[in-house]
């Protein structure tokens, strides 16, 4: 379908498509309610007809004959109809699904990608990248485990500039792809929604398990003597001339039968999910696109005799059909029988040995397009997110944003900031009361940064990076069961990313209230040591903090660091923020008054 839509807006966009869908679908349904009448009226119809045609004498065959005919037109048409009506609904349910993302209505809507969520990762936890209301969650659509998984690596690892700018390219050139992004969304899932296609290369790389050449060729000679003994029955020799054969099979079977099954096994989990990978597939072969990167995974997606596509549908059916010869209880008889299994097996093998070794080569090019796609939709959803400028590597270490803010909060409630973290300017301490905006910082800068990893657009007016290592100290606890204080696990945590300066690239630390769990005197101490030697190993980053005695690090460190704070002031008996970044410390501090707004009584003293 093509669609001319308006592009003043994405939501605009988005609603004549729809509003084009629901055209289509009234139309649809009138004609499925007319065909589904003819259909009940033509089969009443045939039932006369062939009553007539027993009870009347002279009553033509032709007329029964016809009616069923057109009975069976009428089947295959109602069924076209009705598989149309239903892409129809799923493409309206999309877009309505989409304008309640864009409303901010997306929250526990998606796929959370928790499977993918890693408290030991230096990042991922700590900005929110997985688990409900995340940014898995908020941008991907993905259709396949290979997909999810490609997203999932980008967002947790680094990438070159080279292949960032060709992401960025190719994100820009699908971003107006509206047609290829809705088909892929709205696939039919059926019980691949939560297929795991990695199983099938899994399977094609692992050790070949196949059938022995002795097994092939008894089931060949059994299978055929099978035959030969059905087509004697038929001809009046009876059942006797099958019994041996079917002795020599129970032997056969009894040696061989755990194999087969072990094998089928292994198939159907390869199977996992391929129908839908076959669909996705289809969709991407044959695309003309112009960016590099595109051509490239396009080109991947070639093969010499059949599409990748087909290769893998014809698997699906292989695999489907081996199931069912030793699952389905009208099949089975016949299957054993003429050792179908075996035959369907060994079908199996070939293809492994024909298509397998370019198995690799298909899913990295599926998944990386589908997560494209993914970034591409989140792109043409925010028009204003412009894509980052990179700075070389040769380059000193630069985050310099302007009009920088969260991409996960609504864009109305967004307040935007700007920062600058450079060689000049290698620590930022942030002070602030309680709320007042501290860790959202952090999590802004650092979520930023990940999107700018990915090739993607980033919440900002304008933002100049580098090529980050990310560290994150922020979201730590104790643990019970480890015996582990809350003191301990973030030294522990605060040691690994201290290890990744020894690392490239340039390590951007983000600690938010760092060494929590102990007391004032170790923590100015600790604190300084630590940054000092973030500092001298080249990093750069921010620190938060209410402790207001670790602001005066930043004098010790001279010019290369800066303090900057968050404020907040009472208004009728409310504590108010405006996440506004000012130079230099905080000069009150709000827990108290948070105290007393939760009913704490703290104004009492003790007197003895």
């Amino acid at each position: 379908m093509n669609v001319a839509v308006n592009q003043e807006t994405p939501e605009r966009s988005y609603q004549q498509r729809q509003s084009v869908h629901t055209e289509v679908r009234q139309k649809l349904v009138a004609a499925d309610d007319r065909l589904a009448l003819a259909r009940g009226l033509m089969f009443i119809g045939s039932i006369v007809l062939v009553w007539l045609f027993f009870n009347t004498a002279g009553f033509s065959s032709a007329w029964p004959l016809l009616a069923l005919v057109a009975f069976a037109i009428l089947v295959v048409l109602h069924n076209a109809v009705a598989r149309r009506l239903e892409e129809r609904n799923r493409a309206i349910a999309y877009y309505t699904r989409r304008l309640d993302h864009m409303a901010g209505q997306w929250m526990g809507q998606g796929d959370p990608g928790q499977r993918y969520r890693d408290d030991d990762h230096p990042y991922s936890s700590d900005l929110d990248l997985f688990g409900k209301g995340s940014l898995f969650e908020y941008i991907s659509g993905a259709r396949t485990r290979l997909g999810q998984n490609t997203l999932a690596d980008w967002f947790c690892s680094g990438a070159s500039i080279e292949a960032i700018e060709a992401r960025q390219s190719a994100i820009a050139e699908l971003r107006d792809h509206l047609e290829l992004i809705e088909q892929l969304a709205v696939l039919k899932t059926g019980k691949d929604l939560d297929a795991n296609q990695d199983l099938l290369q899994r399977w094609c790389a692992g050790p070949a398990d196949t059938l022995s050449s002795w097994q092939l060729v008894v089931a060949t000679v059994l299978g055929s003597l099978a035959l030969l003994s059905l087509a004697l029955w038929g001809t009046g020799a009876g059942p006797i001339v099958l019994l041996p054969v079917i002795l020599l099979e129970l032997v056969f079977y009894s040696v061989s039968l755990r194999d087969l099954r072990r094998m089928a096994a292994d198939a159907a989990a390869a199977n996992s999910g391929l129908e839908l990978l076959s669909e996705v597939m289809t969709l991407f072969e044959g695309q003309s696109f112009h960016s590099p990167l595109l051509q490239q995974l396009s080109t991947e997606l070639e093969c010499r005799g059949r599409r990748p596509s087909e290769q893998i549908a014809r698997l699906s059916k292989l695999v489907d059909r081996l199931e069912h010869s030793l699952r389905n209880q009208l099949i089975v008889p016949i299957a054993l029988l003429t050792c179908a299994p075996f035959q369907l097996m060994r079908q199996i093998d070939s293809w492994r040995e024909e298509a397998g070794a370019s198995i690799p080569g298909w899913f990295k090019a599926v998944g990386e397009m589908e997560a494209l796609c993914s970034l591409a939709r989140y792109a043409f959803e925010n028009p204003d997110d412009p894509f980052p400028q990179l700075v070389a590597d040769s380059e000193p270490a630069l985050f310099r944003a302007a009009g920088l803010g969260h991409p996960l909060l609504p864009k109305e409630a967004c307040i935007a900031n700007d920062i600058e973290i450079s060689n000049a300017r290698r620590l930022i301490m942030v002070s602030g009361s309680n709320m007042s905006g501290k860790s959202t910082l952090l999590r802004t800068i650092g979520i930023n940064s990940v999107l700018a990893c990915c090739g993607a657009p980033v919440r900002a007016t304008n933002l100049q990076t580098s090529r980050f290592q990310l560290g994150c100290v922020m979201r730590v606890s104790d643990s019970l069961q480890n015996g582990v204080s809350l003191f301990y696990s973030v030294i522990s945590r605060i040691k690994r990313v201290v290890e990744l300066t020894d690392k490239s690239p340039t390590l951007l630390f983000l600690f938010d209230e760092i060494l929590q769990g102990t007391n004032s005197h170790d923590r100015r101490i600790g604190a300084e040591g630590i940054t000092r030697q973030l500092i001298d190993k080249g990093a750069v980053g921010l620190i938060t903090t209410h402790d207001l005695e670790l602001t005066g690090i930043v004098a010790s460190l001279g010019t290369t660091a800066v303090n900057i704070h968050f404020e907040d002031h009472l208004e009728d008996g409310q504590m108010r923020f405006d996440y506004k970044i000012r130079p230099g410390v905080v000069n009150k501090s709000n827990a108290l008054e948070l105290m007393r707004m939760v009913g704490l009584d703290v104004n009492s003293s003790s007197s003895e």
